[in-house]
């Protein structure tokens, strides 16, 4: 019986390493995206080209009517559901000050409540047979970045969600767990500064920055049965970023 998993947000950037590590792992893979259509198809078009399996498949992780179909469809193609992936986020950089309520919400409702809502779908159809469920989070998690404010509250919350979702869902042998990313260079991340891998690699302990499939692999072990005695727990891949003090990365 193959495998199955829906990675969000999964057609670029760290969620499209995660769908290559769970495709490489030998799960049938479905690439969410909001809005990025084209971009989906070709991280599914990529994943066959490595000898995988994946689909592509729309919903906003805001909507719990679109999250209901997005697993609907995994569960008519293969009969069920065994890993869901909670990836997709966005960010909005600005001053607590400054922060609209508008910009709020659409962080905190995609990354908080999104995880959540998707959390709850994919429980309701593991429960008969148990599951992983593997959130990402950030050093936000638990250091507090400035112009950061609501992204930060949305990564503190997924921490805590985890938890309790571990807890309440360990009866259904449906298993919570979160990876948390130090400094990975993505698309979106080369923009922040002008020399990303320069610039987070001297304060990394490892002294490098981390890339997509870094987290991937973390995620396919948490999917895996190696740590299917491993729930409500987070790791950190960030090559110790966040394990040292705030002065010693000066």
């Amino acid at each position: 019986m193959r495998r199955v998993a829906i990675v969000t947000g999964g057609a670029g950037g760290i969620g499209q390493g995660i769908v290559h590590a769970l495709a490489r792992a030998g799960f049938v893979v479905g690439v969410n995206h909001f809005n990025t259509a084209d971009a989906a198809q070709r991280t599914v078009d990529e994943v066959s080209q490595l000898g995988g399996d994946a689909w592509a498949v729309q919903a906003d992780v805001r909507s719990a009517a679109d999250i209901q179909r997005m697993i609907a469809d995994a569960v008519d193609r293969y009969g069920h559901l065994d890993v869901f992936v909670n990836n997709a986020g966005v960010q909005t950089w600005k001053p607590l000050l400054e922060v609209t309520e508008d910009e709020w919400d659409f962080v905190l409702d995609t990354n908080l409540k999104g995880t959540f809502l998707c959390t709850q779908a994919a429980a309701r159809v593991m429960k008969d047979r148990g599951g992983s469920i593997v959130n990402i989070g950030s050093g936000c998690n638990k250091i507090g970045f400035p112009t950061l404010v609501a992204y930060t509250a949305s990564k503190g919350g997924i921490e805590m969600l985890t938890k309790v979702s571990a807890i309440e869902l360990g009866p259904h042998k449906i298993r919570v767990n979160c990876v948390a990313p130090g400094a990975v260079e993505i698309e979106r991340t080369k923009r922040e500064v002008e020399d990303y891998a320069g610039t987070w690699g001297r304060v990394t302990p490892l002294r490098r920055i981390g890339y997509p499939d870094d987290i991937g692999r973390a995620v396919a072990f948490f999917a895996s049965d190696d740590s299917a005695f491993i729930t409500g727990q987070t790791i950190w891949v960030d090559g110790g970023l966040f394990s040292q003090p705030p002065w010693s990365q000066k």
